[in-house]
């Protein structure tokens, strides 16, 4: 049984090279490329990779479905262009799929870092990454997840030798400017979406309280407590977004009409 590795990219120069050396040794290693202008192109080429293009939609989930699908092999492992497989979790996925009860989807933990610090908080922010190409579908919609046919199968999270190292680690400025292009795609996925006065500062605390409080995001210091506020922060900007979407004509101050 052989196994696709499949990158969605758009100038994704900056980790390229060290993420194609992590996934060296798999069958297939298919670049679905968004037009970069960068040397992502170029870096692909040195590693033989497989390129197809697609339209640049302005965030990857468009792009998802027809990358799997073009993919060679029956196995495809999904990852991004700042995403780290250890070595563990490749030996992982080639014994799993010689066994009998090999399910159709496998989640797989993430390590997230920020200020350079490992953030315990999001750990282990699971992705459905591992598929089985026949048996899945991702839909367009930003953020959305695989839809899979068939049994899926978690990672346990004590297995951190088997989780994807992200190697972003996103400045505060990028962190905001991604929040504001994000939030923005956000709006027609959840315009039906009902959000009363209260849920402004409610919503927004309570994803802050999880994640500083219940999820651990304390231990982590000064990096912790700043990553907390900025991750409650996009919870306050989509809400905001959307209300300012709803605004009708006779709610405008007449001098600004």
């Amino acid at each position: 049984m052989k196994i696709s590795v499949v990158i969605n990219t758009y100038n994704a120069e900056k980790y390229l090279e060290r993420v194609l050396e992590a996934v060296k040794g798999f069958d297939e290693i298919l670049i679905c490329d968004m037009y970069s202008t960068d040397n992502t192109i170029p870096i692909a080429q040195k590693y033989n990779c497989t390129i197809i293009y697609h339209e640049n939609t302005g965030y990857v989930e468009p792009a998802r479905n027809y990358a799997i699908q073009s993919a060679k092999y029956p196995w495809v492992l999904v990852i991004d262009a700042d995403e780290i497989v250890p070595p563990a979790l490749k030996d992982f996925l080639y014994k799993r799929i010689q066994e009998e009860n090999c399910p159709s989807g496998i989640r797989i933990p993430m390590k997230n870092y920020f200020m350079g610090r490992f953030m315990h908080c999001v750990y282990p922010s699971y992705l459905l990454r591992f598929v089985k190409k026949e048996n899945t579908y991702w839909p367009s919609s930003i953020h959305s997840q695989p839809q899979i046919k068939g049994k899926i199968e978690v990672i346990p999270s004590n297995r951190k030798d088997l989780a994807f190292i992200h190697l972003a680690n996103d400045s505060v400025s990028t962190n905001i400017r991604k929040t504001n292009q994000y939030t923005d795609n956000e709006l027609d996925k959840r315009k039906n979406n009902k959000y009363p006065f209260w849920s402004l500062i409610g919503e927004t605390t309570f994803r802050f309280f999880k994640l500083y409080i219940l999820k651990g995001g304390f231990r982590d210091g000064k990096a912790g407590l700043t990553y907390c506020g900025l991750n409650a922060f996009y919870k306050f900007a989509t809400i905001a977004k959307i209300w300012e979407s709803r605004i009708s004509e006779n709610e405008i101050d007449p001098e600004l009409k």
